[in-house]
């Protein structure tokens, strides 16, 4: 109790002086975590909304496969992105390796299957009675998407809040394809291990701290558009 009581100290003294470069580290999850995040709802959903709304051949195979990725451990896709990245690498020339970028990348690919897969079991809710009305009332296919998504628009805010804390948390991916540089690559997730490392757990408590209370306001936000369109729904 004694660590937890001067871990949280010690989070309103870094706050409150900059200590530890903590918010150049904190502005760098943000930006990283952000990018990512808003790169796999681009990506992923209208993929989601692609396959809970299409029907093709090989369709249950390939929602097998987008579900069996959620378990897919993120140092796994760190190890595949720092492949590609490395400078023998296909990508290598691109020299994305150990720069934001790179980590922006691996958090996008850690996201995507969350974002695709609640996507998916988004739309699929949605009754098919409604896309037979969206139809008969002559909106094309693009429309009727649309509108399918906006009608699952609860279950598209909850892809993108676990798509961000599935992306801020990351630490195999992170260490793998941004090297924890300090100034550079280095954030939240990945400074507590390194203060772990060195034994220094008061540090790493006030960073968890801080990790949480960014988590915790970034879901506050998204929880609150939530709860506010289900309120206006049954308004």
């Amino acid at each position: 109790m004694e660590w937890i009581a001067e871990g949280l100290l010690t989070a309103l003294r870094m706050l409150a002086t900059g200590e530890g470069e903590v918010y150049s580290i904190a502005w760098l999850t943000i930006r990283v975590s952000g990018s990512a995040t808003l790169l796999s709802v681009i990506i992923g959903v209208p993929l989601g909304a692609y396959l809970g709304l299409v029907r093709f051949p090989g369709r249950e195979a390939v929602r097998t496969v987008v579900n069996s990725t959620l378990g897919l451990p993120p140092v796994v896709v760190g190890l595949w992105v720092s492949l590609f990245l490395w400078r023998s690498g296909p990508l290598g020339g691109l020299r994305l390796m150990y720069t934001p970028y790179a980590l922006v990348i691996a958090g996008c690919l850690i996201a995507l299957p969350r974002v695709t897969a609640l996507t998916m079991a988004g739309v699929m809710q949605v009754e098919e009675g409604l896309s037979l009305h969206i139809a008969a009332l002559g909106a094309n296919k693009w429309q009727m998407v649309w509108l399918i998504i906006r009608e699952a628009r609860l279950s598209v805010l909850a892809a993108v809040m676990a798509g961000f804390g599935s992306a801020v948390a990351e630490v195999g991916a992170a260490m793998a394809v941004g090297g924890n540089i300090r100034g550079h690559t280095r954030v939240l997730s990945t400074a507590i291990v390194l203060e772990v490392n060195r034994g220094n757990f008061p540090v790493a408590i006030a960073l968890g701290f801080i990790l949480l209370t960014l988590s915790y306001s970034v879901a506050l936000v998204l929880t609150a558009m939530q709860q506010r369109r289900l309120w206006n729904a049954h308004g």
